[in-house]
This record gives C-alpha cells, sequence and structure tokens, in this order.
C-alpha cells in the first residue's frame, strides 16, 4: 500500500496569505495587531520557539513584543504582568512560553490571560470554553491535527480516532474538537492496557504523547490515518515524531511527516489567531 505525506506546508500558506492579508488592512487602519510573548525561562527550545514566532509576525505583518521576566520570575510577578498585559487595549493577543520557572504551575498563573487574548488557549477559562462549545481559541496543536485532516480530505465524522496522550495542551482539547466533527474517539495513555488492541480498532490515529517511535506497525490497522504531532529529539540533535514512519510506511493509507506535517499549520494558526484577536477587540 501507497502511503499518502500529510504536508502542511501548501495549507499553512494558505491560512498565513489570508492572516496577512487581513493584518494588513488593520495595518491600513492605524491598528496593527500586536502579540505579546512572555518568557520566564533560558531553555534552548524556548528560545528557539520564541524567535520562530517572531519570524512568522514579522512574514505576516504582525507586531510582536517579547516581554522576558527573568528565569527567577516568581508566579505572583507572572500573574501581575499577565493581568496586566490582559488590561492593555494596545495588545491583542498573549502568549506564555514554557517551561515555566521552578514551582510555578501553567494553570494557575494563565488564569491571568484575558480568554480573548489567550491565542494558544492554554488557560482553564479557554479550555472550559472549548469543553462547552462556547466562542474562544482552542490549542494551535490540537486545532491543526483536525484542519491537516480536513484539508487532505480525510473524513472525520463518523470515524474512530484514537488519540494517544492526555494532556491539556493537545490530547483532551483535540478530543473535544474531534467531538465537535462528529468523530468518535478514544483517549489513550500512559495507564491504558493494551494499547495495541486500542488503536488498531482506530480508523484514525493521533501520537500526542512525546516518546519517540511509540507509534508502530503493530499499533495501527491496515489502511489506517496516522497523524504525529510528536517532537521529540532524535540522537543527531534533529527533530522525530511519536510515530515510527518506517514502520508504518506501507501499512498506513496516510501518515503526517515530522517535520513538516503538523508543525507549520500549527504556527500559522497561532497567527491566524492573533488576527482573528485585534478584528474583534476593534
Amino acid at each position: 500500500m501507497d502511503t499518502t505525506s500529510l504536508i502542511g506546508k501548501e495549507l499553512a500558506a494558505a491560512i498565513n496569505a489570508d492572516t496577512k492579508a487581513r493584518a494588513a488592512a488593520l495595518t491600513e487602519n492605524g491598528t496593527p495587531a500586536r502579540l505579546a510573548l512572555v518568557i520566564a525561562n533560558d531553555d534552548p527550545a524556548s528560545a528557539w520557539y520564541v524567535k520562530s514566532l517572531n519570524r512568522a509576525a514579522e512574514r505576516n505583518g504582525i507586531t510582536c513584543e517579547n516581554v522576558d521576566l527573568g528565569v527567577e520570575a516568581t508566579a505572583e510577578e507572572i500573574r501581575a504582568k499577565l493581568t496586566e498585559l490582559s488590561a492593555d487595549p494596545s495588545v491583542d493577543a498573549i502568549m506564555l512560553q514554557t517551561p515555566l520557572p521552578k514551582g510555578v504551575g501553567l494553570d494557575d498563573v494563565s488564569l491571568a490571560i484575558a480568554a480573548a487574548k489567550d491565542v494558544d488557549g492554554v488557560s482553564p477559562l479557554s479550555l472550559g470554553l472549548l469543553a462547552s462549545g462556547l466562542p474562544g481559541f482552542p490549542p494551535a496543536t490540537s486545532e491543526a491535527v483536525v484542519e491537516l485532516a480536513k484539508f487532505h480530505g480525510i473524513p472525520l465524522e463518523g470515524r474512530l480516532v484514537a488519540v494517544i496522550g492526555r494532556s491539556n495542551i493537545v490530547g483532551k482539547p483535540l478530543a473535544q474538537l474531534l467531538l465537535a466533527e462528529n468523530a468518535t474517539v478514544t483517549v489513550a495513555h500512559s495507564r491504558t492496557a493494551d494499547l495495541p488492541a486500542v488503536t488498531s480498532a482506530a480508523d484514525i490515529v493521533v501520537a500526542a504523547v512525546g516518546r519517540a517511535g511509540l507509534v508502530t506497525a503493530e499499533h495501527i490497522r491496515d489502511g489506517a490515518t496516522v497523524i504525529d504531532v510528536g517532537t521529540n529529539e532524535d540522537e543527531n540533535g534533529g527533530i522525530t515524531g511519536d510515530v515510527n514512519a518506517e514502520s508504518v510506511t506501507g501499512k498506513a493509507a496516510a501518515l503526517s511527516p515530522v517535520p513538516g506535517g503538523v508543525g507549520p499549520v500549527t504556527t500559522a494558526l497561532l497567527m491566524r489567531h492573533v488576527v482573528q484577536a485585534a478584528e474583534s477587540a476593534r
């Protein structure tokens, strides 16, 4: 069986083209979209991601400000800055970078982000809105999985989907988005008994657990679609997914590559969220 590669480049380009046009309209009206990236770490991976977001914002005509609170920032200081930015009418969107300083919980401090500016959907309030089917921003990575499947013509309604991973960043919100598409969803995790039996019953398997090469041919049925959300560092310093691509190729009907699948769509959706937040604030 030929395995189709679910590349995200074309979809990301289409999203970015729309975002750039909408951002230009805001700028022409004298109110450019503005994103604040709040940082309280010295993590190299986070620094790379911040640079990537800055470049993406620049390409799309979005003003981006890095707010570095330092690695010693306390929960109170982070909450205070997020509260300040939430109340600032010149700031349309806020993203809080992780990891956070030791002892600081994401759920605790992210509650200070106004839901209308929480463009990465990280706060418990945003997750509650998503679970309730109310307007709000879903986590961009979860949304990217759904959008990538739709773009490649993979039906979701009525399909059995196994999501491996139950994080608040991907697994749980993705389950909510899939339910909204009328899929039947199973969320598997580290305590799931006989994971291959669970996932091989699914039409679509989404790997979002953060374990390199976890998903192999035994985890999927013939003709299944496999979407890999994993971004793990390999022995050469590169990025590899949660799926053993070599193992599932020829058995899966479709597989998203890492890198190049979900990743570029995620970044594009984040920028679209910023512009949407700015449009709603005008």
